[in-house]
């Protein structure tokens, strides 16, 4: 079942994204050479805690940490430790962030000094990609066109769409109905209607599409070895069009554009 928000709901979970902005913005700065994860986690859940809020992925179904902290080929779900950030690595940041009950959930994919040119394009056409899929989020469209959007913009330049993860719906839950395949095609799936909150999260691998289970049983690799990159925002669907409810950019009030 599909839980619609109401806009004063949809106000609420804006707020739990206000602070997950802040709390990203501030491991942008400290991403560089010699900074472990660990370190990237604590920071984070320091600053979520002093605003009165909680990390939303500390303790969900046993995860350690407040982050997913995940270099180069690891896609996702990577357990903050004692990783040493390297000059030239790619670092996947998500966070997830409950501020009164509702939760806000978002991602970015940061370069550790200079990178090289396919790991700069891949972080270029992975971000595309995730602002072109906020384009459909509007009423009328399909769950499809979201998907169709981000496999469309990928493929092209010569990456690969992760096939087993998926984006989800969020509101009270970090995940929520529907799934949402990062591939598709357009006019079909589910009917996009005004109060849907959707976690849209383009995972994009450099070569094959093809994963591997860590020995952890949390972070997910490539196959291959290829470089990953993940971004992601909650997006809720309005009378006006998408709103972004964690912008990178602030000033912009988080209305996409039409």
């Amino acid at each position: 079942m599909i839980i619609k928000k109401s806009s004063e709901q949809i106000d609420q979970m804006a707020g739990a994204g206000a602070v997950l902005v802040k709390t990203m913005n501030l491991l942008a700065g400290k991403v560089r050479p010699g900074v472990t994860t660990f370190e990237l986690d604590q920071a984070a859940e320091r600053f979520i805690r002093s605003q009165g809020c909680e990390p939303a992925f500390k303790g969900y179904r046993g995860f350690p940490g407040s982050i997913c902290a995940s270099p180069n080929s690891m896609i996702v779900h990577g357990i903050p430790g004692p990783y040493q950030l390297e000059r030239g690595d790619i670092i996947s940041i998500d966070i997830g962030v409950v501020r009164d009950g509702w939760v806000a959930d978002a991602a970015r994919t940061f370069p550790v000094g200079p990178i090289t040119p396919i790991a700069r394009k891949l972080l270029t056409v992975t971000e595309e990609s995730l602002h072109l899929a906020v384009q459909q989020v509007r009423v009328g469209n399909r769950l499809g066109d979201v998907s169709h959007a981000i496999q469309q913009h990928v493929e092209a330049a010569g990456f690969s769409i992760v096939r087993n993860l998926v984006g989800h719906g969020v509101g009270r839950s970090m995940h929520e109905e529907p799934q949402i395949p990062n591939y598709g095609n357009p006019g079909t799936g589910v009917l996009l209607e005004e109060g849907m909150v959707l976690a849209v999260e383009p995972m994009v691998n450099a070569g094959r599409h093809t994963v591997r289970m860590g020995d952890d049983h949390w972070a997910i690799y490539s196959e291959d070895g290829s470089l990953a990159a993940h971004f992601e925002f909650t997006i809720a669907v309005t009378a006006d069009g998408p709103r972004i409810l964690t912008p990178w950019h602030e000033a912009s009030g988080g209305r996409a554009a039409a």
